[in-house]
């Protein structure tokens, strides 16, 4: 599935980590309060594909400076059928889990913006969602630095949405900033989307703050 924009979402990215820290493992029942008390990254995705059983898909993902009202990152992904996804989940392995990963290249500037609003276009399939909630956990190594959690009350079945998040961007100390512009990819972000407080979706980010962003296909 291609994506328009440097954001690569469920496409070919060749990613190696070291295992991750949070003891929750796939297939167990994870709740929101469970990854509210989330210290470390998760090891691995915490659900499979075919947990989507809503067909949410992200058709538009965009970045804005609210102060200066600067559009500064937006991406477009393509719409496929609710058979396709169904498809994609029945024949996911595990080499697929690469494609749930995004990569951003920020750098350094990112640091000046004070709140960020993100605005996300997704649609649903024929079932409606009460209570999407999205909670996404922001780390630098093993440390977490920001947590975000919102909540869309409601979706109608075959709908397209857009929701605004507002990101209050968090104050770091200069020493940490450095650290995170001279690691790039070291900083990971899990996002988890629950309908009725039942875990659908688990992605991940990856962020690169350096001076020279841009070329991300030389990270193996």
């Amino acid at each position: 599935r291609r994506v328009h924009g440097d954001l690569y979402y469920m496409n070919t990215i060749k990613i190696k980590r070291k295992a991750d820290s949070t003891e929750q493992k796939p297939g167990s029942d994870v709740t929101p309060d469970q990854v509210l008390q989330f210290g470390k990254p998760c090891q691995g995705f915490l659900c499979p594909l075919s947990a989507n059983i809503y067909h949410l898909q992200f058709l538009n993902f965009r970045l804005r400076d609210l102060d200066s009202k600067v559009v500064f990152y937006e991406a477009t992904m393509e719409k496929i059928s609710e058979e396709d996804l169904d498809e994609e989940a029945r024949n996911a392995t595990p080499e697929d889990d690469q494609y749930r990963y995004a990569k951003y290249n920020f750098g350094p500037n990112f640091f000046r913006l004070k709140t960020v609003g993100a605005s996300l276009t997704f649609c649903v399939g024929s079932k409606p969602i009460k209570n999407l909630r999205m909670i996404e956990r922001h780390y630098f190594r093993d440390t977490m630095i920001s947590s975000y959690d919102f909540t869309f009350p409601f979706c109608m079945p075959n709908s397209t949405n857009t929701w605004e998040s507002i990101y209050n961007i968090p104050e770091l100390s200069p020493e940490t900033r450095e650290q995170m512009i001279q690691s790039p990819w070291e900083t990971i972000s899990d996002t988890f989307f629950f309908a009725e407080d039942k875990l659908i979706m688990h992605n991940k980010a990856l962020f690169n703050y350096a001076e020279d962003a841009g070329d991300e296909d030389d990270q193996e």
